[in-house]
C-alpha cells in the first residue's frame, strides 16, 4: 500500500472518500505553517498544553503513542481545528479526529532520527526550515503517487 493510500486511509478512518485526501493536505499545511513556528512550534504547541508524553512518542524512535480528537482540540485549540475543517471541508470533530490520525504518523516521518531537525521551525526561516518544507513536499509527493 503506498504511503498516500496508508495516511488516507487513516484520515478516512475520520472521513469519507476524497475528502481524506484533503485531510491530509491540511495536515501537511499545519505542519509547515511559519506564522506558527512549523513543525518545531506545532510540537512545543502539544508541550504547552501538557502533551508532551504524546508528541515525544512522535518524534522518538520508539511506538508513536496514540492520540484522540480531545487532545488534538486541547493542543490545538478551537480556531486551528475550524481551519483544518473549513480548509478540508469537514466538520470540526471530523479534523480532530483526522489529525490525531495523522499527525503523529506525519511528524514520524519528519523525525527518522528521534529528534527535530537542527532548528525546526525557528524564526526567521533558513536552511532548516526550508529542509522541513522540501522533506513536506516529498512526502506530499510520495502519497499522490
Amino acid at each position: 500500500m503506498s504511503m498516500w493510500k496508508t495516511l488516507s486511509a487513516l484520515a478516512g478512518g475520520a472521513v469519507a472518500g476524497p475528502v481524506a485526501g484533503k485531510v491530509v493536505d491540511a495536515a501537511i499545511t499545519l505542519l509547515n505553517n511559519p506564522q506558527t513556528g512549523g513543525l518545531a512550534g506545532l510540537v512545543q504547541t502539544f508541550r504547552d498544553k501538557g502533551l508532551d508524553d504524546v508528541v515525544s512518542s512522535w518524534i522518538g524512535t520508539g511506538e508513536n503513542r496514540a492520540a484522540s480528537a480531545e487532545e488534538m482540540h486541547q493542543a490545538l485549540g478551537e480556531n486551528r481545528i475550524q481551519q483544518v475543517a473549513q480548509s478540508a471541508g469537514v466538520t470540526n470533530h471530523e479534523a480532530s479526529q483526522g489529525l490525531a490520525a495523522l499527525l503523529p504518523q506525519l511528524i514520524d516521518m519528519l523525525t527518522p532520527d528521534g529528534k527535530l531537525p537542527e532548528g525546526a521551525g525557528t524564526q526567521g526561516g533558513g536552511a532548516q526550515t526550508d529542509g522541513i518544507a522540501q522533506a513536506l513536499a516529498a512526502i506530499r509527493n510520495k502519497l499522490m503517487a
